[in-house]
């Protein structure tokens, strides 16, 4: 059974490991405003809110795709609703901008877009103390609607709706105050289980080393909303305390850095990465849209194993570890050894991820990412670079060129590594580089990219790499092409 708050009321429910809170809505509660639409996360035609129990007891609320969220990890939540917005006759500062600024047409996509202005008006004008608001810049916006697809309205009055609805009367139903029941474990159910700690989860581990694990579900529950199968048994992590740590620490071989829990969601991990890994925050808009980064968690693309993964790569140039746990015990792992054939891991059986190893930056370290996809956000990757290195006395120190979509693993490309490491960055060094990409990797073709276009794709990120140098520590540039690059990059 499943223990909620909808829209302000109790709620009990029983649902199959395998249902959506999207069908739990439609199917079992009647609340037919939440539409679906891709069925796979992408539109946002299905977009709800969350709320949780900060810490000082005030509930904070994020949106999430209610098709590929799971019916059971709303226990001890609330969940909110378009229908739920309203008070009588009265409208949600959200939904009134939306009237007043035109902001729909057909209306099908309508209630995913206010429910996403929902939770941004809610951060905006309702944060805890001490806690401040950020700003609400052009840049925020488009990330808070970045995951709502508008078939039809066009996308100018929606966000005129979501600039002006902090205009509009406060009419907030008081009821998004109530916090849901506390999260105590639901009633057993042979095919669904949420630890609450790693003990549990080990015991767990145990007794059902071939149960599903399940975090964020942003990838996981495609199998059931695109291949109609059926999950035999499913323990969620979510609730493990152990895995929503983000602990700062020291390796015993003296590097600083932190511990990220393997159930931390990308939103939480966002604020670390900006101010110490740019880069890397800058991919995770090009990872997912806010739905997408509220539910999704660094472990589980790790533990996805999957060669277009967007993060491991990132971490592989970084040297993370890994932090394994299991019913015989725990171990420390490089992250370079995770990885050994196509969607297979070094993980035995009954282990899991309980955290990864992000190293603090060095002094004179420089970290670049580079996606490159059909469309700039919400889209797998065809090839994903991550480079890492030093320069010291104008040569290249611990090199590290990791890519994704070039093998069937996230593979680090030792010979390239090997071509530039000790050298200057030189035209020559990196031609080597380039050549020595065609031993490192043999990729395949499919639908997001020939094995041509990969292969040239990443030996032109080398390329980049090249004149990112050359423009950042204002080298001598070798040739007019490379004068014309580097204005063309100091211009933008």
């Amino acid at each position: 059974m499943i223990d909620f708050l909808l829209n302000g009321q109790p709620r009990r429910c029983e649902a199959s490991p395998e249902t959506s809170v999207l069908e739990l809505l439609r199917e079992t509660l009647g609340q037919t405003g939440t539409k679906e639409g891709c069925a796979s996360g992408d539109c946002g035609a299905c977009t709800v809110a969350i709320g949780e129990a900060g810490p000082d007891g005030s509930v904070r609320y994020h949106s999430a795709n209610a098709c590929i969220t799971p019916a059971h990890q709303l226990h001890g939540r609330h969940l909110v609703t378009v229908e739920g917005l309203a008070q009588g006759d009265t409208l949600h500062p959200a939904q009134a901008a939306m009237v007043e600024c035109h902001g729909s047409q057909c209306g099908f996509c309508t209630p995913g877009i206010v429910m996403s202005l929902f939770t941004l008006h809610e951060q905006q004008h309702h944060t805890p103390a001490p806690l401040t608001p950020a700003p609400l810049t052009p840049q925020r916006l488009e990330a808070a609607l970045g995951g709502n697809l508008c078939r039809c309205t066009g996308y100018r009055p929606i966000r005129d709706a979501a600039l002006t609805m902090g205009e509009h009367p406060e009419q907030r139903p008081l009821w998004l105050d109530a916090a849901a029941p506390p999260p105590a474990a639901p009633e057993t159910d042979a095919r669904f289980a949420q630890p609450a700690t790693l003990a549990e989860l080990v015991e767990l581990r145990r007794r059902h080393p071939d149960a599903r694990l399940v975090a964020g579900a942003t990838d996981l529950w495609l199998e059931t909303t695109q291949r109609l199968e059926r999950f035999e048994r499913l323990i969620d992590v979510t609730r493990v305390a152990e895995l929503n740590a983000i602990e700062e620490t020291t390796l015993d071989d003296g590097r600083p850095g932190w511990w990220i829990g393997a159930a931390v969601t990308y939103s939480r991990l966002e604020p670390l990465l900006e101010e110490h890994f740019e880069p890397f925050a800058h991919l995770l808009h090009r990872l997912g849209s806010a739905q997408i980064r509220n539910r999704g968690t660094l472990g589980g693309n790790v533990a996805n194993a999957s060669p277009i993964g967007d993060t491991p790569p990132v971490l592989l140039a970084l040297g993370s570890r890994l932090w394994l746990t299991g019913p015989e015990g725990e171990r420390e792992l490089p992250l370079d050894d995770f990885f050994l054939d196509y969607k297979k891991t070094a993980l035995g059986e009954g282990e899991s991820i309980r955290a990864i190893f992000l190293p603090r930056p060095e002094a004179g370290r420089t970290l670049k990412v580079w996606k490159l996809s059909k469309r700039r956000e919400d889209d797998i990757s065809a090839v994903l670079g991550a480079f890492s290195w030093k320069l010291e006395d104008g040569i290249l120190r611990e090199v590290r060129l990791a890519f994704g979509g070039m093998a069937a693993t996230p593979k680090r490309a030792a010979a390239a590594e090997a071509a530039l490491e000790g050298q200057a960055p030189s035209t020559a060094a990196f031609q080597a580089a380039r050549l020595a990409l065609t031993r490192d990797f043999q990729p395949m073709s499919d639908v997001r990219g020939s094995a041509h276009y990969r292969q040239l794709s990443a030996a032109n990120l080398l390329e980049r790499l090249r004149l990112v140098l050359l423009r950042d520590h204002q080298m001598q540039p070798s040739s007019h092409t490379d004068r014309e690059v580097m204005l063309h990059a100091y211009a933008h």
